[in-house]
C-alpha cells in the first residue's frame, strides 16, 4: 500500500510538475522528461514508510490524500503554488472568501482524486508481516529499492536536474504535499514560537499644525486585488474610472506591492520594514504607520470589509462589518464596499453631533477603508447588477470555465465599481470641506492574473509573479485647499507620479507626510511629499 500511494502521488498528483518539467525539457531530451514520475515515486517511497505503522498510516494518508487532491486543482486551474506566503494567507483568510473557491469542477476533483482513493485505503486491512524478522527485512528491501531508484535517476539525469532546477528554482514548491510542510512552518511560526519584544517605534511623532488652523480629515481606502493594468489612471484602453474621472485624481503610475496576497502584503505596506528586508513577526511586533499617526495625537479608526485587518488595527479604534447585517449591501457572506461610505457618513455625522453638543473643536482623524475590492473567483458578487458596464461577464467561480473576455469583463466591473465607492467617499469628504482639511489616497494591497500565461487569482511567489500581481495602482485626492494648508505643492506631487517609480515602501513615510506628522522613524527619501514641500 506505501508503494501504491507513492506511486500515486508521483505520477497522478503531482502531474502539474510533471508537465512543467517536461515543458521545461522540450529539447528533445524525451528520457529526462519521463523520469520525474519515477524520481518523485521514489522519494515517496522512502517519505511515506516513515509513516507505515498502525493507527498512524492510515490517518497520516488520508489527510495528504484529501489536501493534496485540492492542491492539485488550484495548481492545474490557477497555477497556485503552495509556498509558505499561500499557506500563510489561506490561514489568515475568511469563511465567506473560502466558500467563494468552491465550485461543482473544484468538488469533484476532491472526491475522485481525493476522497475514493481515501475511502479505498480505510476498508483495506493492512498488515505489517507474520514476524518481526520479516518486517525488518521487507523495510530494508523496500528502503534499498527505493534508494536505488533516486540513485539511478541521480546518476543518469544529475546534470538535467541542476540545470533545470538552477533556472528555474520555483519547481520545489510545486511537489504536492509540499504544502504540508509549509503548513507546519506557519503554525509553528504563529503559535508556537515565542513572540518578539515589541518596539513602540514613532512615539515622538508629532502634528504640525495646519497653516489655515482647521482639523485634519484623511481617508485611506485600501484596495483589494486592484491591478494597475486596468485602471484607465495607467493606460488601459477602457474606462474604468468614470465616476472620478472628473475629480481631479493624481494617478502614480509606476508602483510596485510588496507581495501579491494579503496576509503578506497588507501588514508591509503598513510598516516602516521595506520589501527586501520585511519580515511578518518582526512587523507585527512594532508599531505601524496608524499607531505612529495616533502617537501624533490624531484619532485612527479602521473600517473592515474584508474579513481582516492582518493585525494592521490590533492598536487603534477598529470597526469590523459582519456581512450577516440586515443591510441591502450584505448577503450574508460579504457586503458591497458601498456600505464603507455608510459607515463613514454615520462616523462623521456622530462626531460631529457629539462637537457641536460638546462645545468642543472637532479632532483630528485618519480613517482607514477596507474594501473587497476585486477580490476573486467571485468577481460579480463584488458588484450590484446595476453597476456592471462591461458584458457578457463571467458569473461563476470556476472562472477558468469562462471566456477570456468575460473574465476580462467582470473583472473590469469590479475597478469600474471601486472607482463608484471612491467618488462617493469623496462626495462624503467634501460635505466636510469647511470643518476639516480633508483628502483621500487609494492604494491596493496586490494584484490579479486573469488567464495570462495560464494564470489566475494571485498569490504567485514574489521572485515569479508576473507583473499582473505585483503593479499595483495608487491615487490620491488632494484638494488645494488641503495641499496649501499643509504647505505642499500639488502640482509637484503631480509630476512625481507621472515620472517616478515607487511601491508600498513608500505608504509609511508618504501618508505621515501628507498629513503632517514629524518622526523620527519617518524617512525623507521614502516620503513622495519631501521635494515638494514649500516650506
Amino acid at each position: 500500500m506505501t508503494c501504491i500511494i507513492a506511486v500515486y502521488f508521483g505520477l497522478v498528483l503531482n502531474f502539474p510538475i510533471i508537465r512543467k518539467i517536461y515543458q521545461l525539457s522540450a529539447d528533445g531530451h524525451v528520457l529526462f522528461s519521463l523520469s520525474p514520475a519515477l524520481l518523485l515515486s521514489s522519494c515517496f517511497m522512502l517519505i511515506f514508510s516513515l509513516f507505515a505503522f498502525k493507527f498512524v498510516f492510515k490517518p497520516v494518508m488520508i489527510v495528504l490524500l484529501l489536501t493534496s487532491s485540492a492542491a492539485m486543482y488550484a495548481m492545474l486551474q490557477y497555477n497556485v503554488m503552495f509556498d509558505y506566503g499561500m499557506i500563510e494567507n489561506i490561514f489568515e483568510t475568511n469563511s465567506g472568501e473560502a466558500f467563494s473557491y468552491i465550485s461543482l469542477p473544484s468538488i469533484s476533483y476532491v472526491m475522485v482524486l481525493g476522497v475514493i482513493p481515501s475511502v479505498l485505503l480505510y476498508r483495506t486491512k493492512l498488515s505489517s508481516g507474520p514476524s518481526l524478522a520479516k518486517i525488518v527485512l521487507r523495510r530494508a528491501g523496500f528502503t534499498i529499492f527505493s534508494v536505488v531508484l533516486v540513485g539511478l535517476m541521480v546518476l543518469f539525469f544529475y546534470k538535467d536536474y541542476a540545470s533545470v532546477g538552477r533556472n528555474n528554482n520555483y519547481l520545489n514548491k510545486m511537489i504536492i504535499p509540499a504544502h504540508i510542510y509549509n503548513t507546519v512552518k506557519y503554525l509553528n511560526n504563529r503559535y508556537f514560537t515565542e513572540k518578539l519584544t515589541f518596539d513602540p517605534i514613532g512615539q515622538d511623532a508629532q502634528l504640525t499644525p495646519s497653516v489655515n488652523g482647521k482639523p485634519t480629515l484623511m481617508v485611506l481606502v485600501v484596495g483589494e486585488t486592484a491591478r494597475a493594468e486596468n485602471m484607465a489612471y495607467n493606460g488601459y484602453q477602457r474606462n474604468t474610472n468614470p465616476y472620478t474621472e472628473n475629480l481631479g485624481m493624481i494617478a502614480l503610475q509606476n508602483v510596485s506591492s510588496c507581495g501579491t496576497a494579503t496576509a503578506h502584503s497588507l501588514p508591509c505596506m503598513f510598516s516602516n520594514l521595506i520589501h527586501d528586508n520585511y519580515n511578518r513577526e518582526v512587523a507585527d511586533a512594532r508599531n505601524n504607520v496608524l499607531d505612529v499617526v495616533k502617537a501624533a495625537g490624531v484619532n485612527v479608526t479602521w473600517f473592515e470589509n474584508d474579513g481582516g485587518d492582518k493585525d494592521v488595527g490590533a492598536r487603534i479604534n477598529k470597526i469590523d462589518i459582519s456581512p450577516s447585517e440586515p443591510n441591502p449591501l450584505c448577503d450574508g457572506l460579504s457586503c458591497y464596499d458601498e456600505i464603507l461610505v455608510e459607515k463613514l457618513s454615520q462616523k462623521l455625522q456622530q462626531d460631529s453631533q457629539a462637537s457641536a453638543l460638546s462645545g468642543k473643536g472637532l479632532e483630528n482623524q485618519f480613517i482607514a477603508l477596507h474594501t473587497i475590492g476585486s477580490h476573486g473567483p467571485t468577481y460579480w458578487q463584488r458588484y450590484p447588477a446595476d453597476k456592471a458596464l462591461f458584458t457578457p461577464a463571467c458569473s461563476r467561480s470556476d472562472i477558468e470555465n469562462c471566456s477570456d473576455q468575460e473574465i476580462v469583463n467582470v473583472y473590469d466591473n469590479t475597478i469600474a465599481y471601486t472607482d463608484f465607492v471612491l467618488a462617493e467617499t469623496i462626495n462624503v469628504l467634501k460635505q466636510y470641506q469647511d470643518k476639516y482639511n480633508v483628502a483621500l489616497v487609494y492604494l491596493s494591497d496586490h494584484g490579479e492574473s486573469l488567464g495570462e500565461s495560464g494564470m489566475y487569482l494571485h498569490g504567485t511567489p514574489y521572485s515569479i509573479a508576473p507583473s499582473q500581481q505585483t503593479h499595483v495602482p495608487w491615487f490620491m485626492w488632494l484638494p488645494q485647499d488641503y495641499t496649501q494648508a499643509k504647505d505642499i505643492d500639488r502640482e509637484c506631487v503631480a509630476e512625481h507620479a507621472l515620472s517616478g517609480s515607487y511601491s508600498h515602501d513608500n505608504l509609511f513615510h508618504t501618508l505621515l507626510g501628507l498629513y503632517g506628522v514629524s518622526s523620527s522613524v519617518r524617512d525623507p527619501k521614502l516620503d513622495i511629499t519631501t521635494d515638494c514641500k514649500m516650506n
